[in-house]
């Protein structure tokens, strides 16, 4: 856009924005002089200032998505929205109605700071952004606890946590993600999680109580402590057939994940076959999700540890 055109041209200028948002270096390069863009953001004249150096090119309220725009603008291409605008973003609901503001993850090495409607946080742990409708996005585990971070409503924490176990967000990478960032605020949410993780887990053990209604068997020994001959421990058992030697077991959330607790999971099988019990396992999403095909599981299981039971 050569000098000058741009007066004759608003509409060229709009073209080069984010939905009317720009910046003033960006309105430099199309031949508008700096001072005649903070003119032009005067009360009463076209044109507002949103930001340090970002201008929405009309003087009507900004929108959240130009807010955005000029948060992303403000803090340069490496900024990814996180916190609460990111949850929403990506269909999360529990939030509580604070004023808006945008919060931002840069580089470390980044000197940009906090302005206005924006919070930026220089971070070590820079994630690889989500891109939902060309916004730069905190995958949600991140984007959950940055903002549980910044709550400190134990009841707020608790429903933004809750919902986003509920949209699949597992509790494995919730404890995962809060072990491997700043331990800045995280005291509340760890409390929920585990509050969380307590609730998942009677809630599976009643699913998997149903599941055995279903299924017709003797009813097992719930949460059975098991011993070797030699009164070594074994395992607890979430559902044990002593007549066949079977144990069921229905995966904990905060269990089986990472590496550590793979390979505890692996030293516990491991002494279920030296014992000679068979061992069922069954993830506890499924105990609501395909409950006919988990009691049928639970009775081949069943029938295979009666045959090798009466094999020996």
């Amino acid at each position: 856009m050569k000098t000058g055109d741009w007066a004759r041209d608003p509409e060229g200028l709009y073209r080069h924005s984010r939905g009317g948002v720009i910046t003033v270096a960006r309105l430099a390069e199309l031949g508008v002089p700096s001072m005649t863009c903070y003119r032009r953001c005067r009360p009463g004249k076209s044109w507002r200032r949103l930001l340090p150096g970002v201008l929405l090119l009309n003087s009507g309220e900004p929108t959240r998505r130009q807010l955005i725009d000029a948060a992303l603008l403000y803090a340069g291409p490496d900024a990814v929205v996180t916190g609460a605008t990111a949850c929403r973003r990506q269909g999360l609901r529990a939030l509580p109605d604070h004023p808006f503001r945008v919060h931002l993850l840069v580089p470390l090495e980044h000197k940009v700071g906090s302005s206005e409607h924006v919070t930026i946080e220089r971070t070590i742990r820079q994630p690889q952004a989500v891109v939902f409708d060309g916004v730069p996005l905190a995958p949600l585990v991140r984007a959950v606890l940055d903002e549980c971070r910044r709550l400190g409503s134990r009841q707020e924490v608790s429903a933004l946590l809750a919902e986003a176990v509920q949209r699949g967000v597992s509790l494995p990478e919730l404890f995962a993600e809060l072990d491997a960032g700043s331990s800045r605020g995280t005291a509340i949410p760890r409390e929920a999680l585990r509050r969380i993780a307590d609730g998942a887990r009677s809630a599976a053990e009643v699913d998997a109580m149903g599941v055995w209604r279903m299924s017709g068997l003797p009813e097992p020994q719930w949460n059975r402590e098991l011993r070797d001959e030699n009164g070594e421990y074994i395992a607890t058992a979430d559902g044990y057939f002593a007549a066949v030697a079977l144990a069921w077991e229905i995966d904990s959330y905060d269990f089986h994940f990472g590496k550590q607790h793979y390979a505890a999971t692996v030293a516990r099988n491991a002494r279920y076959a030296a014992a000679g019990i068979v061992v069922l396992q069954t993830l506890p999403s499924r105990l609501r999700t395909e409950p006919k095909r988990v009691a049928a599981e639970l009775v081949a299981a069943y029938r295979a540890a009666t045959a090798r039971s009466g094999a020996a």
